[in-house]
């Protein structure tokens, strides 16, 4: 399939929050990437439901939210009330993952679930079957613009490879220091969504910067 590439809204401009919807909107890009942290889980707060109610009215692009909070079950539904089609809850933080995974499911949305750069691949392998997509953190969560950590390649191909034979239909999402530089090892690893912040919106085009990570140029 081809490569996705979800902008992640912690890097825009709040205080032009309408205008940096509207470049995603009119560029190549197929999801808006939402960054929820709680300040406990992670260490730094993000944004809410209010903002992210206004994103949903505004894009036109699905939602893709990563949870980084303790205890996200508690949220599930009212993340589907405020529009997002695909969230992503961390290994880490879900003692009944099963559970959760299938909560987020019977809400119609897409089911992730996200491990952090010290979660080996194979705590995955008994719930791949059941998730839609695994979000792999190539930084450590909680701030942007850190550095790719390389080791995530080969976790990538890992993963890969254990859903060849148990869940052909796994996407793989890979969010932290991704840029056009880096972006074909993590595709050419196995990567099918890649997550970019800093590199998109730092960029003196935007829009370039994502055609760039599709491949356009």
């Amino acid at each position: 399939m081809a490569t996705l590439i979800a902008p992640s809204m912690l890097s825009a401009d709040f205080g032009r929050l309408a205008e940096e919807i509207d470049m995603v909107n009119s560029s190549d890009a197929d999801l808006f990437h939402l960054d929820i942290m709680d300040g406990v889980f992670v260490p730094n707060i993000s944004y809410g439901f209010p903002v992210v109610k206004a994103i949903s009215r505004l894009a036109r692009r699905p939602l893709d939210a990563h949870l980084m909070i303790v205890d996200p079950d508690r949220y599930v539904e009212m993340f589907a009330d405020a529009g997002v089609k695909y969230l992503s809850v961390h290994i880490e933080a879900c003692t009944h993952l099963h559970r959760t995974i299938q909560n987020i499911k019977e809400r119609g949305m897409k089911a992730g679930v996200a491990l952090n750069p010290h979660t080996p691949a194979i705590m995955l392998k008994e719930i791949l079957p059941d998730a839609d997509f695994i979000l792999v953190m190539s930084v450590n969560p909680g701030f942007g613009g850190q550095s790719f950590i390389s080791s995530s390649l080969d976790k990538i191909a890992e993963i890969r490879e254990m859903a060849r034979i148990r869940a052909p239909h796994l996407l793989i999402e890979v969010d932290g220091g991704v840029n056009k530089e880096n972006a074909p090892l993590l595709v050419k690893a196995g990567a099918n969504i890649l997550v970019a912040g800093n590199s998109i919106f730092s960029h003196s085009s935007p829009k370039d910067a994502i055609r760039e990570l599709k491949g356009y140029i």
